[in-house]
């Protein structure tokens, strides 16, 4: 199915205490323009998010933002130096002793000193929250390809329709043409038989000089080409593949074929004609840009 470029994508869900928020979006760019916005710890898993969403995004600019809170602080412990805590006591004890003192010592008393109580960090998971992180993104691009699917509907529906207006027109190109060589005709005949008088008009003169003119309006081959690639753009349309490329690409040679045939009319009919296909064109090329 034809994509939109554009489109809007988010997730939020609780995975192994993690509460977890991504968000995708993206517009139009010629390629695959990836950027991840992640918790600065969590930075080794920007190159893995940018290989999951480029497996169902191949062309655009691509925004991702992940959150991650971490509801319990299973990531952190609280460590005792006892040998240095065992030392504060004794020391302490020496003190009430020696002097006749008299306190009662409390751990918060022994937390309060230098180095008594570290805090450690342990080792992330990587694995295991890369894998919470993917499962809610996919969720978030899931959404977002959805919207995408929807738009790329739309965009599909109004190239078609215009690709059959641009038939319709081609379709009275061909006629008009084929109209201006007999009017062509009967008006060099008149002339001839306006200058000659009596004198017998060369058949021969005629049919050759109407040959010459036929040929130099000819717009045969420049319709049957634009047909051609209506239907090449059509049969892409239909597919599933990533077109936008190939599609700009067919919409250049539409309109060659379309400037071609408006440089050789020689009826203003039909040159109003060939304008409103190239307004057509033009309107089509406009649409694909937003095609994945």
């Amino acid at each position: 199915m034809i994509r939109s470029m554009t489109g809007y994508g988010r997730a939020q869900s609780t995975v192994d205490n993690m509460e977890i928020t991504a968000e995708i979006r993206a517009v139009n760019h010629r390629y695959f323009e990836f950027t991840c916005r992640v918790p600065r710890q969590f930075g080794f898993l920007e190159d893995k998010l940018k290989a999951l969403v480029n497996k169902s995004v191949s062309r655009g600019k691509v925004e991702v933002y992940v959150s991650v809170n971490m509801l319990e602080s299973e990531a952190t412990e609280v460590v005792v130096n006892h040998p240095l805590a065992k030392a504060y006591v004794d020391a302490l004890n020496e003190l009430n002793q020696t002097y006749g003192l008299v306190d009662r010592l409390s751990a918060n008393d022994i937390a309060r000193y230098p180095d008594v109580l570290s805090v450690r960090k342990n080792e992330e998971d990587e694995e295991k929250i890369y894998n919470a992180v993917a499962g809610v993104l996919s969720e978030a691009v899931a959404a977002f390809v959805n919207m995408r699917e929807i738009e790329g509907k739309r965009l599909c529906d109004d190239v078609i329709s215009r690709c059959n207006t641009i038939l319709s027109a081609v379709d009275v190109v061909e006629e008009k043409s084929a109209e201006t060589v007999v009017a062509y005709r009967e008006r060099l005949e008149n002339k001839m038989r306006e200058l000659l008088g009596d004198v017998k008009v060369d058949e021969q003169r005629l049919l050759t000089e109407t040959a010459i003119f036929a040929d130099k309006i000819a717009v045969d081959e420049e319709t049957v080409r634009l047909r051609s690639h209506i239907d090449q753009l059509k049969e892409m349309l239909s597919g599933d593949a990533a077109v936008g490329r190939k599609l700009d690409f067919l919409v250049q040679e539409m309109n060659r074929e379309a400037n071609t045939t408006g440089s050789k009319s020689a009826n203003v009919e039909i040159t109003r004609i060939v304008v409103d296909i190239k307004s057509e064109i033009e309107k089509i090329r406009e649409q694909i840009q937003n095609i994945e």
